[in-house]
């Protein structure tokens, strides 16, 4: 994070801190009438020393960068910085991959379906934004250490383990963060656990790709944790790290935009998922089936999802209502939620275009 760092530091909050924070330039001194001046030379301010966080990239820093008295390696500024950052990329990249999956992916047929919402875009938006800044609260910590230097990030290959370990990081993020959100999402799905955190996300059953960050914080948080730990636990390239942490946000969308894609026993893709949804107790892991299979908690989806003609059939829809209906009994009690099955033509068309 500290390549995302210096650069927004580059093009934005240099200015911001030396506008709201301005360094306070020597003054004037007259000693027996006369005037004596220095020419104050910003770059040669002792408050820091520019150092580029990697050597294939940087953004050598400008006047502005040695003109605020919290000067970039200031721990209140870094945070804040930090936070800020956190919060509005991962708006960013939510708003445009979910939005790019709402118009080009995501069958607005799902809209007649009768388990899905009233308002529900509406409400699966409205919980992803009010979710967000809380996440970044809770995980703007890893960032700031990351930072400061205390994981094992890396720059060049020459830092790390080895050019054989610059393709292997790939694969053993996938197995480690696998592994850990199974475990987190099952416990979430603990009853005493559930009703607290979890089941906000399991309002939507029928989720479109908008309900991918529409969390409670701490739920949406405790999933991420994996993804945190990891470059404190293993050697992590940075641009690796970046280009995973834009991937876990598409993956994320993914398995909620409900194209079934992916008719594989080992992928958990968005039909797994939705089984998910649709049944609660089964298929709790993020990226395979694997510890799914293995510890018992794996639902094949059904069939009829992988073909167009049934997969939006209402026969197909009834069955899955039916089934969703008994088992939320058994994991909620009464169904809190307001369903919109009988959508008028006229307004499902005009949802169509949204």
């Amino acid at each position: 994070m500290d390549i995302v760092l210096e650069f927004v530091d580059k093009y934005c909050f240099d200015w911001v801190y030396a506008t709201l924070f301005p360094l306070q330039l020597p003054s004037y001194n007259q000693t027996n009438g006369a005037v004596n001046s220095t020419h104050y030379n910003s770059t040669a301010s002792p408050l820091w020393e520019y150092q580029p966080a990697s050597s294939w990239i940087s953004f050598a820093p400008g006047e502005n960068a040695y003109m605020s008295r919290l000067a970039r390696d200031n721990v209140y500024r870094q945070i804040a910085s930090l936070y800020v950052v956190t919060w509005l990329s991962g708006a960013s990249i939510y708003f445009i991959v979910s939005t790019l999956s709402y118009i080009f992916v995501f069958d607005k047929t799902t809209y007649q379906h009768p388990k899905f919402l009233k308002n529900q875009i509406r409400m699966e938006i409205k919980q992803a934004v009010d979710a967000m800044p809380w996440i970044a609260v809770l995980t703007t910590p890893f960032f700031f250490a990351e930072v400061r230097g205390y994981s094992k990030l890396y720059d060049a290959s020459a830092d790390g383990p080895g050019t054989w370990y610059d393709w292997f990081q790939f694969p053993l993020f996938l197995i480690f963060t696998d592994f850990c959100i199974y475990f987190i999402h099952r416990g979430l799905h603990h009853p005493s656990i559930y009703k607290h955190l979890h089941k906000a996300h399991h309002k939507w059953i029928m989720p479109s790709p908008y309900a991918s960050v529409a969390f409670h914080p701490v739920d949406g948080f405790s999933q991420s944790l994996p993804y945190h730990l990891f470059p404190f636990i293993f050697p992590l390239q940075k641009f690796a790290y970046l280009a995973l942490f834009v991937f876990v946000q598409l993956w994320t969308v993914m398995i909620h935009d409900g194209e079934y894609v992916a008719k594989s026993e080992i992928i958990n893709g968005a039909a797994c998922h939705t089984m998910h949804h649709l049944y609660f107790n089964y298929n709790y892991g993020q990226y395979t089936t694997l510890w799914d299979r293995l510890l018992g908690s794996y639902r094949q989806p059904n069939e009829e999802l992988f073909r167009r003609e049934t997969k939006m059939a209402k026969e197909e829809w009834e069955r899955q209502a039916k089934e969703m209906e008994a088992i939320v009994k058994e994991v909620e009690g009464e169904d809190f939620r307001t369903y919109d099955a009988d959508v008028p033509a006229t307004k499902l068309e005009s949802k169509k275009n949204l």
